[in-house]
């Protein structure tokens, strides 16, 4: 991953928050013939035995989960990005450019077949994202939430490099930045308010 020394992100907890925040990500690899594959997907966040890992499940009608496992894959969690006016910078010789934040995972994937692995991911996943929907979930007859695992194929990644970048204008002076900030957040899009947060954290 690119990340300039100016746009780096200063500690690992921060990292970690990130992707719990933005948890919604991509899973690239290459498949067989070396072509590119990716899926959005919902990511379950972990610590086991201080090894960060990541569960999800694909459908299993998505036939990269056939060419995933034991191989070294990347996960790209976006956060807020918005494209910057150079009108709020002093210098009239300025350019457009576009702030962001992300952070690049980078693991390798083991696929999940027990029935009683395959219900811990999936409740992993509800705890992570709706934990209202435990008791529901519990009350499902067996008989149903087994045509549903048929369906799915679950897996865990395990984390061996984790990379950020927060683009958010630190190259530039205070007012300038401050300048920015107020520029977004008078925007409609609610993706460059949260942008705009971000920014007045790095202030």
């Amino acid at each position: 991953m690119y990340i300039p020394k100016n746009f780096v992100f200063k500690h690992q907890d921060d990292l970690l928050e990130f992707i719990k925040a933005n948890s919604f990500g991509l899973i690239i690899n290459g498949n067989e013939q070396m072509v590119p594959v990716a899926t959005h997907l919902p990511f379950a966040i972990e610590h086991q035995n201080g090894q960060l890992i990541l569960k999800s499940h694909f459908a299993k009608a998505n036939t990269q989960w056939k060419s995933i496992e034991e191989k070294s894959v990347l996960v790209v969690f976006s956060g807020p990005h918005a494209y910057i006016s150079p009108k709020n910078y002093e210098k009239i010789e300025s350019v457009p450019t576009w702030n962001y934040v992300a952070v690049h995972v980078y693991g390798t994937v083991s696929l999940i077949w027990e029935r009683e692995e395959i219900l811990r991911v999936l409740s992993a996943t509800i705890n992570f994202y709706d934990k209202d929907y435990n008791e529901q979930w519990k009350s499902l007859p067996k008989e149903y939430i087994d045509r549903m695992i048929k369906g799915i194929v679950a897996f865990k990644l395990e984390v061996s490099n984790i990379q950020g970048v927060k683009k958010l204008s630190q190259n530039k002076t205070r007012l300038e930045r401050e300048k920015i900030i107020n520029d977004l957040q008078s925007h409609s899009d609610l993706g460059d308010q949260q942008l705009a947060m971000y920014m007045r954290k790095e202030l």
